[in-house]
């Protein structure tokens, strides 16, 4: 099983403004309508697994739901995932790797990790294989982070880095074990 973090940050680490916003993710104009990766990226995964403020946030999009494949959603407080997405977004508890193992022998091979405190939970069990992390040049001076206070050091290898419209950098990198 393989669990791939695939997210945008600013320069300063941050995932969301002191709001909650992501407006700032589109500061850099992008008159191709590049995805960057995006389908790729999602070409290769089996799911996500995301906790309830991502889902929520997600959800308020003024869009279709972006997603083809099943989203499973970290939740204690959540009763039931509302009708219109039954079908596409299931909720799951307990522990990490509980839920890891059920979601491997259901055959989720791939999985996508997304939302910041689901992001720092996985990594503060080392559970993520590989970081897909493109900095946006910009500084929110404060919002959500991206990485929190880890127990151990953890280390990555550089696999790929590159730059995309002349702005952003995109890296990806594996855990070294």
């Amino acid at each position: 099983m393989t669990n791939i973090v695939y997210i945008a940050t600013s320069l300063d680490g941050y995932i969301a403004d002191k709001d909650g916003g992501l407006d700032w993710l589109h500061s850099i104009p992008n008159p191709e309508q590049s995805d960057f990766g995006w389908a790729e990226f999602m070409a290769g995964i089996d799911g996500l697994v995301m906790g309830r403020t991502t889902f929520e946030t997600v959800l308020g999009f003024d869009c279709d739901w972006p997603y083809t494949k099943p989203v499973f959603v970290l939740s204690n407080t959540m009763n039931e995932i509302p009708d219109s997405h039954k079908d596409k977004a299931f909720l799951v508890s307990g522990s990490l790797s509980e839920i890891l193992k059920s979601l491997n022998e259901q055959g989720f091979k791939n999985l996508y990790i997304d939302g910041g405190k689901t992001i720092q939970s996985f990594l503060s069990e080392d559970l993520i294989d590989e970081l897909v992390i493109t900095q946006i040049p910009v500084l929110l001076g404060g919002g959500s982070r991206l990485f929190g206070d880890l127990e151990h050091r953890q280390q990555f290898e550089l696999v790929k880095s590159e730059v995309l419209i002349d702005a952003m950098v995109k890296s990806h990198f594996k855990r070294v074990r």
